[in-house]
């Protein structure tokens, strides 16, 4: 199985307000805008890296 057809399930747990304005634009390119809201990406290096950018606000699982 290659890297990018490996899934990540993504879950905001914390706001993005208040946040600096780096990582409000990565969790709009992540598709994230709620509280509790959960998606499916792939996991390709640019996901993932976004992904590392705000761990500190996000649940993250692979599937």
């Amino acid at each position: 199985m290659s890297k990018s057809s490996k899934k990540i399930k993504i879950k905001l747990i914390k706001s993005r307000f208040g946040r600096i304005k780096k990582h409000k634009a990565s969790l709009s390119g992540l598709g994230l805008r709620r509280i509790n809201q959960v998606i499916e990406l792939d996991a390709t290096p640019e996901n993932l890296g976004m992904v590392h950018q705000v761990r500190y606000l996000l649940e993250v699982e692979e599937i």
